[in-house]
């Protein structure tokens, strides 16, 4: 499976949105491999009323109530997500936070990301649906982390029990996809690579190579 996160690129933002989830249908009905986007709340309706699938990038602990600019997980849900984005290195959540956050999804799925070994092994025991290895000093970068951190990997998805593992962080070509899953991932979290691309769709076919 492919995670593509949008984050608030002009190039994942409204009509574009639309346009670049379409794309990534469009590569799933290809090469049938799942790939999800991963899309700012204020366009989760726009694209789930097109019948696409998609995941927040975000929600908080709230329940409803007083909570003024802050994002229920129920109002996700309603707006057609079927999962959500959890502790991303520009979006960094408290074990304390997520620990009220799960339990509370009310059916949205869970991809949480962890920075290190360590705070992977924390999360894991929280129970998270999938769980995203990414360091962040490679993030946005050129080097991927199956590239330049391949022991880690192993090690990550070693110590991390009954949980599929991601990978992200650098992810840009066929051979960063296979490296990460013969080490033991189910798939990978892109963003730059392919929101950025001068041609997401042909990317993402790219990418999607790597699975074979």
């Amino acid at each position: 499976m492919i995670f593509v996160n949008f984050k608030t690129y002009q190039q994942g933002t409204g009509e574009a949105a639309l346009v670049l989830a379409k794309s990534c249908q469009e590569v799933e009905r290809t090469t049938g491999i799942k790939i999800i986007p991963v899309v700012q709340v204020a366009d989760i309706f726009r694209l789930t009323s097109q019948g696409l699938i998609v995941w927040a990038q975000h929600v908080d602990e709230v329940d409803f109530g007083s909570y003024t600019g802050q994002v229920l997980a129920q109002s996700v849900l309603e707006a057609g997500a079927q999962g959500t984005l959890l502790n991303h290195s520009e979006k960094k959540l408290s074990l304390d936070k997520l620990k009220k956050i799960l339990p509370g999804l009310k059916g949205l799925q869970s991809l949480v990301c962890a920075g290190s070994v360590e705070e992977g092994q924390q999360i894991s025991e929280l129970k998270p649906d999938f769980l995203a290895y990414e360091p962040p000093e490679l993030i946005g970068g050129k080097v991927s982390v199956s590239e330049s951190r391949p022991e880690i990997i192993k090690e990550f998805i070693e110590k991390i029990k009954d949980i599929p593992v991601l990978v992200g962080a650098g992810i840009h070509q066929q051979t960063d996809v296979r490296e990460a899953l013969e080490l033991g991932a189910k798939g990978i979290l892109v963003s730059s690579d392919v929101v950025l691309s001068n041609n997401p769709q042909r990317e993402l076919l790219d990418l999607a190579g790597g699975f074979k």
